[in-house]
């Protein structure tokens, strides 16, 4: 059996080595402390959000406290003392999360060959209606190969939209193969004789 004395001394080693000392800001600058007091008065909550959890940290408060008095998570606190290590106020301002590598995926010239293909009917391309709808397009894009994979109606759409071409709901239309269709079709008359 092991002593207290050593069971102890082990125990605190084992605590001291998977702590890690706390994270605070860096020490501010006061045109820094400036911008951060301006920023409390920030329409956007992201900008006002990290300014008050700089403010706190300066102040002493960990991360933890900050997180519980600001009701977000630590995590959070974390990233902004981060990014104001990295970045310093200019990470008061969010950033666009798009990624830096997006691309569309119906390119100038493969738009144009949407184009094309939208002046032709889906029966030319063994489709049974003679409307084009978004998904359909995906489809038959798909076949043509101007794609990998069948895009979304939305990405269609918004591809349509670059052509500067109209594009609305397809309607479909009654029609007959009697010749007399149009004239017994007018308003007034009626099927009464």
């Amino acid at each position: 059996m092991q002593s207290p004395k050593t069971y102890c001394a082990k125990a605190e080693a084992v605590v001291d080595v998977a702590m890690e000392p706390p994270l605070f800001v860096r020490p501010l600058t006061a045109e820094e402390r400036q911008q951060l007091h301006a920023g409390l008065h920030s329409r956007e909550a992201f900008t006002l959000r990290r300014c008050q959890i700089l403010l706190a940290s300066a102040q002493g408060q960990r991360p933890a406290q900050i997180a519980a008095a600001l009701s977000c998570a630590s995590q959070t606190v974390r990233n902004t003392l981060h990014a104001f290590e990295q970045q310093g106020p200019g990470c008061l301002v969010r950033r666009s999360s798009r990624p830096k590598s997006a691309h569309r995926l119906l390119d100038v010239p493969r738009a144009e060959r949407l184009r094309e293909l939208l002046h032709q009917s889906p029966r030319s391309f063994g489709h049974p209606q003679s409307h084009w709808t978004l998904p359909l397009a995906a489809e038959v894009c798909h076949q043509q190969g101007l794609s990998d994979r069948v895009l979304s109606p939305e990405t269609v759409r918004q591809a349509i939209q670059r052509l500067n071409l109209g594009w609305k709901r397809a309607k479909q239309w009654i029609t007959s193969p009697d010749p007399a269709y149009a004239r017994k079709k007018k308003p007034g008359r009626g099927f009464c004789a």
